[in-house]
């Protein structure tokens, strides 16, 4: 087994980019055994090699002993707490990333005026498919994104027969809106948002640092959801609404299984590390120690630099991910019962 993280050599971890990109636990206990998490439920019980996952969402019913914690963070494996099937991100551990990279990256980008403009215009390319957006400004694009949605809304409404009278809401209200297809929308949004933050998170970037949204702490987690409202969320509602199934609920559940059944996590990965690293931009897998140098950039870290000059360095972890994706869910409680 690695030495603990802040110990171990980089190498003596697995390439996150040979991991599983995540597990998702739900109705089960989980444990350690020597090198391995051991997921326990009434139904099965399963052993994941701790090294070996990138990213574990602890859904309801989880249950996880301090062991099992301590091997997880050791291994370099981000630790999330989410609702059901991964929406609604509620807290998260260490990230698998040991270093900065896909952040510095991230901060560089946003940062600059014209880099920000190209990753804005990526975002936006993704959603209008052999439309050129080279040249636009963000008003441009904004203009056309406001048109593409109100068609997208108008299209919906003739399918299904649900009557469209726009989009009303308010943040952290899920009844403002009125009328049911709006509090769907609003509720299968909310979820896409915990599952987009969830993989933020894991890849070790910031939710924070947003290329269209900004101001707010998930303007990032904002900028990613968006990308694909219009293939998820919007027909789900719509879906929803004509069969008559108006709780949040329906919409949280119906969002679950449709991203379960289209493996959705792994785009959103690949997604994320193709906006960050728009043109291929390489990232080593070694681990560094820096500091920050005004000249030269960056010089060695752990050394006592007294009458010294530092020579830079720019090193940076490789913060991929793989696309595969694991689900270990217990069965139902059964009344009465409280846990797995």
């Amino acid at each position: 087994m690695a030495d603990i993280w802040w110990k171990a050599h980089p190498h003596d971890l697995h390439r996150l980019a040979d991991r599983v990109s995540s597990v998702y636990v739900e109705r089960s206990h989980i444990d350690r055994d020597e090198n391995a998490v051991v997921v326990i439920n009434k139904r099965e019980t399963v052993r994941v090699p701790a090294a070996m996952i990138a990213v574990m969402l602890l859904g309801p019913g989880t249950r996880v002993t301090h062991g099992a914690i301590n091997l997880l963070a050791d291994s370099g494996t981000t630790v999330c707490w989410v609702g059901e099937q991964g929406v609604r991100m509620y807290a998260a551990g260490l990230g698998p990333s040991r270093g900065a990279g896909l952040l510095n990256r991230q901060a560089w980008l946003v940062s600059r005026t014209k880099e920000r403009l190209a990753v804005a215009r990526n975002m936006y390319r993704m959603r209008f498919p052999g439309e050129d957006v080279d040249t636009a400004t963000m008003q441009q694009l904004r203009g056309r994104e406001g048109a593409r949605i109100r068609k997208i809304y108008q299209s919906e409404s003739r399918r299904t027969g649900v009557a469209w009278n726009g989009r009303v809401y308010k943040a952290g209200d899920a009844y403002a809106a009125g009328d049911d297809l709006n509090r769907l929308l609003s509720a299968a949004n909310a979820a896409l948002y915990g599952i987009c933050h969830a993989v933020i998170t894991g890849l070790g970037a910031s939710p924070g640092l947003g290329f269209v949204h900004t101001g707010l702490a998930t303007s990032f987690v904002l900028d990613i959801a968006d990308l694909y409202k219009a293939e998820y969320t919007i027909p789900l509602a719509f879906d929803l609404a004509k069969e008559g199934h108006t709780e949040e609920r329906d919409a949280r559940l119906g969002l679950r299984d449709r991203i379960a059944q289209d493996r959705l996590l792994g785009r959103i990965v690949s997604d994320v590390k193709t906006l960050l690293s728009p043109d291929g931009t390489a990232m080593s897998d070694i681990e560094v120690n820096e500091l920050w140098d005004e000249r030269v950039g960056t010089v060695q870290g752990g050394v006592n630099w007294s009458g010294t000059e530092g020579t830079p360095t720019h090193a940076m972890s490789d913060p991929g991910m793989g696309d595969d994706h694991l689900a270990i869910i217990g069965p139902e409680f059964t009344q009465g019962t409280s846990g797995p």
